[in-house]
């Protein structure tokens, strides 16, 4: 997996996020999604312009997206601006080869770049993988609400994760 190039999103990679994305949406309690979306449905992410809005992709040699990470609006206020929402999406076979590690540290870099204050990362429970790695990039547990989505035949637990600017900025 070291092979794959993280870049930023384009157009092109909708189609491939859009598969990893629908995976989770039909599979997993990482997306509350309950109905698979359209190759488009990051397309606003893709184009924005705003500094600290990143989308990035892990890409294959062959060009197949191994995953993507991004960050957007937390709260869409303007007392939030200098806070980031997070994530990361990884197709199923990208997964524990340390790929998500790769995407995080470079999404983190640049939104650091941009001077961002606060990450906040949302993680269904349970998910052990996903908490080792945003602890692994600075994240800590501040809090958990309980039984807040419905998905799979399940009452669901998120947890907020939360990562000031390395330099208090």
């Amino acid at each position: 997996m070291t092979a794959a190039e993280i870049r930023s999103a384009t157009p092109a990679d909708l189609p491939g996020m859009a598969v990893i994305y629908n995976d989770a949406v039909r599979n997993t309690v990482a997306t509350f999604d309950l109905e698979p979306r359209p190759d488009d449905h990051y397309a606003h992410r893709v184009a924005s312009t705003r500094p600290g809005d990143h989308v990035l992709v892990a890409v294959a040699p062959d060009g197949d997206v191994l995953g993507y990470a991004f960050s957007g609006t937390y709260r869409p206020r303007a007392a939030y601006d200098g806070t980031r929402e997070v994530s990361v999406y990884l197709a199923e076979a990208a997964r524990g080869q340390g790929l998500g590690r790769r995407l995080y540290a470079e999404l983190l870099r640049r939104v650091d770049a941009d001077g961002v204050h606060t990450c906040v990362a949302v993680i269904a429970q349970p998910n052990p993988a996903s908490e080792a790695l945003h602890r692994a990039h600075g994240f800590e547990h501040v809090g958990t609400l309980r039984e807040v989505g419905y998905k799979l035949g399940r009452r669901v637990d998120t947890a907020f994760w939360q990562r000031p600017h390395p330099d208090g900025r």
